[in-house]
């Protein structure tokens, strides 16, 4: 069924029938003793049950559009990504979840308004319409980029442990000694980003940019929409990417310098 704009509904029965892909993936999962059926699952109603309540609650700050709770919304969607980053990572060692949670916050609302406020134009900046969806790309993107760039970082830094330890024995301080481990954290997060540059467009549709023409508007409207998505993910994945390994690695050093980071998870 159509609805103004020339946009299909979808209704309840086609949400149904995309059970059946989930299923097939089951299946195959069964078939080739993956063990992921139960993660499938549990991925399926977490992705019906959050979506929905998303969109219930976006319902409610578009009709308010009140710039305190457009706020609220953006800084708890970075908590639950910091959450995230914090169980991808794993490690336990160091207590790294603050600074990490700061670097978030920072880069991801430095980015989101710019794009908003000077590049777009919204007036006002916080405009439910496009201030939540664009910082929800920003931080979903940006937080795999994260976690990836800190997880690289504390394995550098026990892999190498004897390198960086021989390096502060010879008078290095913490920054001198981890250089290297800190520049190849920051490209390991940025790599995918810029994968997703050299072939979107040739090899791959982008969601915003599939979502816009589904909706009706210009291929060339959408277009231009998606270059500047593109650009600010690859400017939020490298800020979060550094801000979060320059934070952590201070962690990982006590006031004398020493690496406390332990040898083991």
């Amino acid at each position: 069924m159509s609805v103004p704009g020339g946009v299909i509904e979808i209704g309840p029965v086609q949400l149904g029938l995309t059970l059946v892909l989930v299923l097939a993936a089951g299946i195959l999962s069964f078939v080739q003793r993956l063990g992921l059926e139960r993660d499938l699952a549990v991925g399926t109603v977490r992705t019906f049950a959050q979506l929905f309540l998303m969109g219930y609650a976006l319902q409610i700050v578009f009709g308010l559009s009140t710039p305190w709770l457009v706020l609220a919304v953006f800084l708890a969607m970075v908590t639950m990504a910091a959450h995230t980053v914090r169980g991808r990572v794993g490690d336990r060692g160091v207590p790294f979840i603050l600074p990490l949670y700061g670097s978030m916050i920072a880069s991801y609302t430095l980015v989101a308004y710019v794009v908003t406020a000077v590049i777009v134009n919204v007036r006002p900046w916080w405009e439910p319409q496009y201030f939540i969806p664009l910082g929800g790309m920003v931080i979903g993107n940006s937080m795999s980029a994260t976690a990836v760039a800190v997880d690289r970082l504390f394995s550098d830094l026990r892999s190498r442990r004897g390198e960086v330890e021989m390096m502060l024995a010879l008078g290095a301080d913490a920054a001198e000694a981890s250089r290297d481990m800190v520049r190849g954290a920051v490209r390991a997060g940025m790599i995918p980003t810029i994968n997703s540059m050299m072939t979107v467009g040739v090899v791959f549709l982008p969601g915003m940019m599939t979502g816009q023409i589904l909706a009706g508007a210009d291929p060339l409207v959408s277009i231009r929409y998606q270059i500047v998505v593109m650009c600010m993910l690859a400017a939020s994945t490298a800020l979060s990417s550094a801000l979060a390994v320059l934070l952590v690695r201070r962690r990982c050093f006590g006031p004398g310098q020493q690496l406390l980071l332990s040898r083991g998870k």
